[in-house]
């Protein structure tokens, strides 16, 4: 009786352990949505010395933490470390995420101003002409390819996107209010964008006072907030200079458009060693304080890409699915959702061409499933060129010669075309679009093409996810007083046809 009450005991105190072990842990993971934390540098103060020591300071703690940073590097400032025998930065630097971060980054022109009344063509080749030779010595001072890319404060512009992948860069990764998508992630120009986080943004500010722990309160809030949607993103983002200058470097020489000479550039104010050394403290500590936090984990670009990858650019898009889409367009163009894949109005446009260019060619749907192509947006808005205005209705005969007419159009110049020629007439991209939808509908359910095809008006309601041009968007201290930029911002609104959510794998 004694042994058996013994057992007995040391089962009761043995289970519970038991269930920690091997049951616990599966709920606590189970207990959270994911939350990543992407932390980003833009290392740019190619002026003041001291920034050298700050980025490798915050890159060795950082390492020392076991956490993994992006790091956005100029290249004038990756030029100066090497002229400066700094290895021991670029080392502390290489253990983390390489990004670039422009060329020369505030001195004039910047990327916003030089490509204010460029085209779509000439704005790519320009960015490609002033900023390619930066990314080149990123490579060649690092030894890595840049995983990213982020504008100089607010001086973003739509056409670096294309020059970017040219450079093989596929991701954009910053802050600004130029285009966003429901403060998350999101795909725009081919590329990933870690941009406009808005509320998912959690920077704790050096300097002022209770710092950390309303730092700690609103990261636990957007935390919250993210875990009610399913997981997703917060962004932090510092500047190594920032933890050592009392003002920014940039601003002390080339504010309001000032473009002093080389010899002129002045030092920027220092911090008092105390304040610096404060700084780094409270960053450690709320680094360490995010880090005990249960569901979140730090990532890198690189991870973003692979948590964030495109699933339609593997996807075979089956002629139900491809329905669905048409169907969608009734509601005006704009992305749309097929489970985990996400389709941007131009990839749509892709999709549904390759279906009524099947029946042109064949007289029937195409047998198999297909694939879908990234294409940009038009290069320029939709004008009537001064013809006579589009018939209401067109015969299918000629109707398909323009069907055949786009998709070499797409394939020659892998973009959305700005205007569409049926004839001597001509159409908007969007009334296409909204048109070849309706005549796929048609087509399903009638077995074959009409007669005649109706001509349809459509609206590109993605384009509201774009800002329009406006003082909050260029309030940059470095931009010249007054500067606008709304060409530019109407090219932005055209590349909307690119834009999409971008899903978390499951």
């Amino acid at each position: 009786m004694t042994i058996r009450w013994l057992r007995a005991q040391l089962w009761l105190a043995v289970l519970p352990l038991l269930y920690c072990m091997f049951f616990q842990p599966a709920f606590t993971q189970t207990a959270f949505a994911p939350v990543y934390v992407t932390l980003w540098f833009d290392t740019e103060d190619y002026i003041l010395p001291q920034s050298d020591d700050a980025a490798k300071r915050l890159a060795e703690t950082l390492t020392g933490l076991g956490v993994r940073a992006t790091f956005k590097i100029v290249g004038e400032k990756a030029r100066v470390l090497e002229q400066r025998g700094r290895i021991d930065v670029i080392r502390a630097l290489q253990k983390h995420d390489i990004g670039y971060h422009t060329d020369w980054h505030s001195r004039h022109p910047v990327i916003s101003v030089y490509l204010q009344n460029a085209g779509w063509d000439e704005g790519i080749a320009e960015f490609l002409r002033r900023e390619g030779s930066g990314a080149a010595d990123i490579r060649r001072i690092f030894g890595v390819q840049p995983v990213c890319y982020g504008q100089p404060g607010s001086a973003w512009a739509p056409q670096a996107y294309p020059a970017l992948r040219t450079l093989g860069i596929r991701m954009y990764l910053d802050e600004a209010r130029h285009v966003g998508l429901d403060s998350q992630p999101f795909y725009y120009g081919g590329m990933l964008n870690v941009f406009n986080l808005g509320t998912a943004v959690v920077r704790m500010e050096l300097g002022l006072p209770d710092n950390l722990s309303r730092a700690r309160n609103q990261f636990q809030q957007a935390c919250e907030t993210l875990r009610a949607r399913g997981g997703g993103t917060i962004s932090i983002y510092y500047h190594p200079c920032e933890f050592v200058h009392a003002e920014f470097w940039d601003g002390v020489n080339f504010g309001r458009g000032k473009n002093p000479a080389r010899s002129d550039w002045k030092l920027p104010p220092t911090k008092p060693v105390a304040d610096a050394e404060k700084g780094f403290s409270d960053f450690e500590q709320y680094i360490g304080f995010i880090k005990e936090q249960p569901g979140v984990r730090f990532v890198t670009a690189t991870d973003l890409m692979r948590l964030y990858a495109d699933q339609a650019s593997e996807h075979r898009f089956t002629r139900s699915e491809i329905r669905a889409l048409a169907l969608g367009v009734r509601s005006g163009i704009t992305f749309q959702r097929l489970g985990l894949v996400a389709v941007s109005a131009a990839e749509l446009f892709w999709l549904l061409n390759q279906e009524v260019m099947a029946v042109a060619k064949t007289g029937e749907l195409p047998p198999t499933d297909i694939n879908v192509q990234f294409l940009d947006g038009p290069a320029r808005t939709f004008g009537a060129s001064g013809s006579a205005p589009a018939p209401s209705s067109i015969p299918w005969s000629a109707f398909a010669g323009t069907v055949m007419d786009v998709e070499g159009y797409c394939r020659s110049r892998w973009r959305v075309p700005h205007e569409i020629w049926i004839g001597a007439q001509s159409i908007s991209p969007e009334a296409y679009l909204t048109t070849i939808a309706g005549l796929l509908n048609e087509i399903v359910e009638t077995g074959h093409a009409p007669a005649e095809v109706r001509l349809e008006a459509g609206t590109l309601i993605a384009e509201k996810y774009v800002a329009r041009d406006a003082k909050n968007l260029w309030g940059w201290v470095i931009f010249p007083e007054g500067f606008h930029a709304p060409a530019l911002m109407e090219l932005a609104r055209l590349q909307a046809w690119t834009l999409k959510p971008a899903l978390l794998k499951q």
